[in-house]
């Protein structure tokens, strides 16, 4: 299997961007369960921007399958998790249906902000105002650099957002649902959608759909943007 000049160059870029996308996700479902009472993830030292201990958690969805994805496929893809307590879940459904969204909040935050950063360099002259494809990254200047980070960090953190917010378990959306459920409904959702073979069905329903949410989505905001 060949690997590119261009391709090598552009690993960095990409492995700051899923690892900032991630420790941000998983940090704001640790922080908000924080604020609802659940001290779990902070005593685990989840409620930080340390991608450290969320590379300690999670080895293998953090270092392993994002590098074999972005050497086999050109991109990467990968996980994390922060730890809940499961009886604060049952006493508190809705802060645990809010502490669900805190995830992909922060990730469909870190989406505007790069789209923001982008606008800004470009109307100050420092580069292009369109997307830079991803595949065409040569590595030649720190402008372009900066540009082509600023693409993976906005279309990932889109992507993460979208995808976690599909509401089948083990995804985010399972829980976040939780905000516009009825609290005994909610609680018996959470008790059927959680059997391990649900959870691998949830997987792969997720990965069938995300094509048809992710890229009309995208659509949409650049062309808003």
């Amino acid at each position: 299997m060949g690997i590119s000049q261009e391709h090598l160059a552009a690993l960095p870029l990409w492995y700051v961007a899923f690892l900032l996308s991630l420790t941000f996700h998983e940090a704001s479902h640790a922080l908000v369960a924080m604020w609802g009472g659940d001290q779990t993830a902070y005593h685990s030292g989840q409620v930080t921007l340390n991608p450290l201990p969320h590379m300690r958690r999670e080895l293998f969805g953090t270092v392993l399958v994002p590098l074999i994805s972005f050497f086999i496929g050109g991109y990467m893809i990968g996980w994390g998790s922060a730890p809940y307590d499961p009886l604060w879940e049952q006493r508190h459904p809705r802060r645990a249906a809010v502490m669900a969204c805190a995830g992909p909040a922060a990730n469909f935050l870190l989406a505007f902000v790069a789209i923001l950063a982008k606008r800004v360099f470009g109307r100050t002259g420092m580069g292009r105002s369109g997307m830079v494809a991803l595949d065409g990254f040569a590595g030649a200047g720190s402008v372009e650099a900066l540009f082509f980070f600023l693409n993976i960090l906005f279309m990932l953190n889109l992507l993460l957002a979208c995808f976690n917010l599909i509401p089948v378990a083990p995804l985010d959306g399972h829980t976040a649902i939780g905000v516009l459920l009825p609290e005994k409904l909610f609680l018996r959702w959470l008790e059927f959608a959680r059997s391990p073979m649900l959870s691998l069905l949830g997987l792969l329903i997720a990965w069938r759909m995300v094509d048809y949410i992710y890229y009309p989505v995208l659509s949409f905001v650049t062309r808003l943007l």
